[in-house]
């Protein structure tokens, strides 16, 4: 159990970053979940997890914004002293073809998925290195490994987080932080389901196990880092893909 351990996790609300947050928050975690918008619907998910007797606080920030991101970590020290794990989980997608993709598709989706990353560890760090301890879990995608037409910009996001992660374990190793990568392939998320029935069963047919991943699958992982029996993995990657990429 994390009972009095605090977790960050970005895009904490919805989609894969929601099943990180309940697996945390039902082993007794604080769970600071981050979200950029939609607050109506982040304070019901709140609602629900405080209803169930679930540690959850909400904090409205961007992770491309790096002043946001320092802000963000100092709200959640103030308020509950300190931070275990951070989860950088936020992601966007603005899928188009090179020959049509702008410049700003470019910068969007990399300032959010990468450089987001940069932003939020760089403001809790500090933190950790003082307390002597601290998990920190990038979340990547198989679209990091394998491409994919139409996600040059995603693909590049998410490739990055592994050279960042590993970079990232070499240098807090000593120092009783870990910092490992999770890279899920397709999962039943809206994201996913906003695929056209055609794409999806396309995809699903190339996935060995025939199915699309859950996102609870993903946030039992991200649990399974966090754990101090987990203590000396750190710089590794975990694909959960359904054997889509074997690496």
């Amino acid at each position: 159990m994390f009972t009095g351990r605090v977790a960050i996790v970005t895009g904490g609300t919805r989609g894969i970053g929601l099943a990180i947050t309940e697996a945390l928050a039902k082993e007794h975690a604080h769970v600071a979940a981050g979200y950029s918008k939609g607050k109506e619907s982040a304070e019901a998910c709140a609602g629900k997890f405080r209803a169930a007797g679930h540690a959850v606080s909400l904090h409205q920030g961007r992770v491309d914004d790096f002043d946001d991101c320092q802000r963000v970590v100092n709200e959640v020290l103030e308020q509950f002293g300190r931070i275990d794990f951070l989860i950088n989980n936020a992601g966007i997608t603005l899928d188009k073809t090179l020959r049509k993709m702008t410049s700003d598709d470019w910068c969007n989706v990399i300032n959010v998925n990468l450089s987001g990353a940069f932003n939020m560890t760089k403001a809790v760090l500090e933190h950790m290195i003082a307390r002597g301890s601290g998990r920190i879990i990038n979340i990547s995608s198989v679209i990091g490994s394998t491409g994919n037409i139409g996600q040059a910009n995603y693909a590049a996001s998410k490739a990055g987080l592994f050279g960042f992660t590993k970079s990232l374990a070499l240098e807090t190793a000593n120092k009783g932080i870990t910092a490992n990568v999770v890279a899920p392939g397709f999962i039943g998320t809206e994201m996913v389901a906003a695929m056209p029935a055609e794409a999806l069963e396309k995809v699903v047919a190339k996935i060995p196990t025939r199915r699309l991943g859950k996102p609870e699958e993903i946030g039992r992982v991200v649990k399974f880092l966090c754990e101090d029996d987990s203590s000396y993995i750190t710089g590794a990657a975990f694909h959960v893909n359904g054997g889509l990429d074997m690496l």
